[in-house]
Parts: C-alpha cells; sequence; structure tokens
C-alpha cells in the first residue's frame, strides 16, 4: 500500500513523519519547490515542526498534486477545508478512481458547506465505500515529539480501514478504528467551534470551574446535534460485548476521538483554534486574529457551516450558535457570554 499526502502544514508534516517512521515510503506534495529543496538538504520543514527529522530517501516530493495521485493506492488530503477546493480544481475528474481517500481534515468546505466525503463524491465520483478519516485527540507538535497519541480510523469497509490503521501503528501512535464516518466528521467539525468559544472564555478571564462547566455542556450539546442528524452510538457506558477489557468497546461520544479531542483542542496551548478564541476574548477582530495567527483555525468557518447546516436539523445548539454570533455577526464577546452562563447546567 502505498501513501500519498496532499498539504504540508503542521499535520500534514505530522503524519508524514507517521507514515515514514513507520517503514513507508511516500509521496508528498508541497506547493513550493525552494521548499521541497530544504526539506531535502536539511531533512525538515523549514515552516513547520522543525523537529521532526525526515529519512529522505522515503520522500518522493513534488509540486504536482496528480503526480501524488497517481502513484498512490491511499491518499492523505490534510488541506484546511478552505482551500480544498482551489487545491485540487482542475485534477481529472477520473483521477481518483480506483484510489483509497483519507481525509485528515477537521473542517467543513466552507463555500459548499459539504464534508469532504460529499465534495468528492459531487466533484470526482469517489464513493463512500473508498472514503475514509484519520481523526483524534493528537496534536502535531507532540507527533513532532514522539509522545503517545491515539487516532481513530474510520471507514465502512473494515478490513482496508483495518490495513491503513496499521500503517499508521508506531510505537507513539495507537490506533482505533470505527465505521462512523459521518459522526466522526462533524464530531471534528464542532470541537473546532467549541474550542474557540473555550478561548474567548480564556480571553474574557473566566477560569478553570467555569471551563469545565462550558465544555461539558458543549460535549452534551454536540452529542445532540450526532444524535438529531441520525448519528448512531450516542449511549455512553453501555457496551453489548461481554468482556470489555479483551475486545474494543463499540463507539460512543465518550471515546477518545468524540469527547477526547473535543477535551484535548478546548484546553490545550496548542490549539490553533483556542488560540484564535483568545484573541477574540481579549478584543481582537476577527480580521486582526487571523494575521495574528501562522496557521487557519478552521472553528470560524465551521462557525457559520454548521449554524447553515443545523437549520435543517433544528438540534438545540446555543452555544455553538453564540460562538457563530461573535464570529459573523458582530455580537460583544462578553455579551455573548453572559447569555452562555444562562444555558449552561
Amino acid at each position: 500500500m502505498t501513501f500519498g499526502i496532499l498539504g504540508s502544514g503542521s499535520w500534514g508534516t505530522a503524519i508524514a513523519k507517521i507514515l515514514t517512521d513507520k517503514g513507508n515510503t511516500i509521496y508528498w506534495w508541497n506547493r513550493s519547490e525552494a521548499h521541497i529543496q530544504y526539506i531535502l538538504e536539511r531533512h525538515h520543514n523549514p515552516q513547520y515542526l522543525s523537529a521532526a527529522h525526515f529519512d529522505t530517501s522515503k520522500l518522493i516530493l513534488t509540486t504536482d498534486p496528480a503526480a501524488v495521485i497517481a502513484n498512490s493506492d491511499c491518499i492523505v488530503i490534510v488541506i484546511p477545508s478552505a482551500y480544498v477546493d482551489n487545491a485540487l480544481r482542475g485534477l481529472d475528474k477520473n483521477i481518483f478512481a480506483g484510489k483509497k481517500v483519507i481525509s485528515a481534515i477537521k473542517g467543513i468546505l466552507p463555500e459548499s458547506n459539504l464534508l469532504l466525503n460529499e465534495y468528492l463524491k459531487n466533484e470526482f465520483n469517489v464513493e463512500l465505500a473508498d472514503y475514509f478519516a484519520v481523526l483524534g485527540p493528537c496534536h502535531a507538535e507532540e507527533v513532532a515529539s514522539e509522545k503517545l497519541s491515539y487516532l481513530t480510523f474510520t471507514g465502512i469497509d473494515k478490513k482496508t480501514t483495518h490495513e491503513i490503521a496499521d500503517s499508521f501503528t508506531t510505537e507513539y501512535i495507537n490506533t482505533v478504528e470505527n465505521e462512523d464516518i459521518y459522526g466522526v466528521q462533524y464530531a471534528a467539525v464542532l470541537k473546532n467551534i467549541y474550542a474557540v468559544g473555550s478561548g474567548i472564555a480564556h480571553g474574557l478571564d473566566y477560569g478553570d470551574n467555569f471551563l469545565s462547566v462550558f465544555i461539558a455542556n458543549c460535549a452534551d450539546e454536540m452529542a445532540g446535534f450526532l444524535k438529531k442528524a441520525g448519528i448512531k452510538n450516542i449511549e455512553v457506558g453501555h457496551t453489548d460485548i461481554r468482556n470489555p477489557a479483551a475486545d474494543h468497546k463499540p463507539a460512543n461520544y465518550a471515546a477518545s476521538v468524540y469527547l477526547g479531542d473535543l477535551l484535548v483542542t478546548c484546553y490545550s496551548m496548542h490549539s490553533r483554534n483556542r488560540a484564535f478564541g483568545n484573541m477574540i476574548g481579549k478584543g481582537y477582530s476577527v480580521k486582526g486574529a487571523q494575521l495574528e495567527m501562522s496557521m487557519v483555525a478552521e472553528g470560524y468557518n465551521a462557525s457559520k457551516c454548521m449554524h447553515i447546516i443545523n437549520r435543517k436539523i433544528s438540534a438545540d445548539m446555543p452555544i455553538a450558535d453564540t460562538v457563530y454570533q461573535i464570529l459573523w455577526e458582530n455580537l460583544p464577546a462578553a455579551q455573548g457570554f453572559n447569555r452562555i452562563e444562562q444555558s449552561l447546567v
């Protein structure tokens, strides 16, 4: 199984490290020929995760995304969701035929309000059976320093999901598998919105006591949306297997890819969404905070996308709605959180 990576930011660099540490030779797309030469000469990405050292004999680097796709069995797409359409525009409509596509995106395409699998079906006729996602509480910075992390791989083709997961399993990466393609992706989108909210609260000088209640309510709100959207595996603490210690429990929303990812994104200093929200809470404008950030905070566009999507689903989402209004409708952050205070239980 040959892997290709589209995307060379911090998470793309982390995935390249995981795959090559496992012994895989990878095709890797980078927009800049100068950056490619730098990686080949100095064995690390000049812009992201400079602590991640590469055996360059395992890297085939190119500025041509079509070459990466053509030479790979599995293509990992790890481009910020707002730039996916631009990056793939102009490629042959049949380019993904016979390929497996792995999403490492934690966002929704903002122009269309589509998850990546929906976009790829519309534009490139990628079937859901050939689509997988890798998500979880796994900051790129901790991958670079080889701190133990967990990744969840999801797909309806259980055999291929397992094969893909095995290619990512290393001494510092444990893998989990499930079949919840839509639930995992929506949970990843929502946790970024809530992480922006957590950052806003921190910027407004709320303390840990408030944040714990805030995040607990975010978890409940997220599960409520997923349940109303028709996603299964909502029940927490329930298992049908007789010996959970000897086998994996079925997925539920206390699992690492759902609650775990929410917690780390809301609390961690590595979280770009939390950092973005913190600036908003301290009085930065959205534009000012974006200029200050060197990386994309997916929660900004996601808040608008989920606001639109929820018009059809009609889930009760006072926290996500308030974050949307702060970011997109100029609701003062302090006023918005005064409102949130009244909704928490």
